[in-house]
């Protein structure tokens, strides 16, 4: 499968270029980037193409990565995805309910593979836990705190414009998000609260009726940085595992799905449906904590 890379910022060059380079069943084409000096670099560094031109990009490749923010990520996948390629995104797939539907809607014409790279639920250990605690059942809560301090000299996602404005409700809320939906099921309300320091807690209602606590901030002092989830009930208290944290591993894995998904395999997991669902919850949670009430989230599965 021919890929295009799409972003020249940290995550593209400790990620996304590398798994490409390296993966055996992907062809790296090229990259684009909005600075066309960073796009040359990371071009050059993996022997391909800097382009100049999105579009032409798109039409060189079958499938596009893209490691940009957000709100770039989304009208750019959405014409990727109608012009025919599959797409492997990051998360969260983009800042509104609408985008997410469009590019929904343009995989679901066209019969497209997608993964969204949701790094630590594609490590198998964490898959293995989250799928069987799935089929365990019985919970009654689960507790995630994903805390990180990236606003530091020594972290170069603390350069990233939408991180600062957005939060760790947005940066590792998804990450969170895709241990308790698939275990607990759809979010049927929403409540939030912040206090300093990015300091971001929701409480999660389920269709199921478990509530899960979610705490997450960017910004933490650093002392009390910590990444702990669990999930309680009738099988006990079980936490999730650690894992080895090596991202482009776990972006080797998505290609590998979403090339097996393309060719007629499984359908994906962690594809654009689930990342639509997951920014229905974002979307929600930040019109909660805005307003001081209590949101309630439609068609819930």
């Amino acid at each position: 499968m021919r890929f295009g890379l799409f972003g020249t910022g940290p995550w593209a060059h400790l990620a996304h270029a590398p798994a490409l380079a390296a993966h055996p069943e992907a062809e790296f084409v090229g990259v684009w980037g909005r600075n066309p000096d960073k796009a040359a670099e990371l071009a050059g560094e993996h022997s391909v193409r800097a382009y100049t031109d999105q579009d032409e990009l798109i039409a060189d490749v079958d499938a596009v990565a893209i490691a940009l923010p957000p709100d770039v990520q989304a009208p750019l996948a959405l014409r990727a995805a109608r012009q025919g390629r599959h797409l492997l995104l990051d998360k969260p797939v983009a800042f509104t309910n609408e985008e997410a539907a469009e590019i929904v809607a343009a995989v679901t014409e066209r019969g497209l593979a997608s993964v969204v790279f949701f790094t630590r639920r594609l490590f198998p250990q964490i898959a293995e836990f989250v799928a069987d605690a799935a089929a365990t059942g019985g919970w009654t809560e689960a507790r995630i705190d994903h805390l990180g301090s990236i606003f530091t000299d020594d972290n170069p996602f603390g350069a990233s414009p939408w991180r600062k404005a957005s939060g760790g409700l947005w940066d590792v809320g998804p990450h969170a998000l895709a241990l308790v939906l698939p275990v607990l099921g759809a979010v049927t309300e929403v409540a939030g609260m912040t206090g300093p320091r990015d300091m971001t807690h929701l409480l999660l209602r389920h269709a199921s009726g478990t509530i899960s606590n979610l705490t997450l901030s960017v910004d933490a002092p650093p002392a009390a940085e910590r990444e702990d989830a669990q999930f309680a009930g009738e099988a006990g208290v079980r936490p999730v595992p650690d894992a080895p944290w090596s991202p482009t591993e776990a972006l080797g894995l998505a290609i590998d799905q979403l090339i097996a998904a393309a060719a007629g395999g499984p359908p994906v997991e962690l594809d654009v449906r689930f990342g639509a669902e997951v920014t229905a919850v974002l979307v929600a949670a930040q019109q909660a904590i805005t307003s001081g009430r209590t949101v309630t989230i439609g068609n819930a599965r």
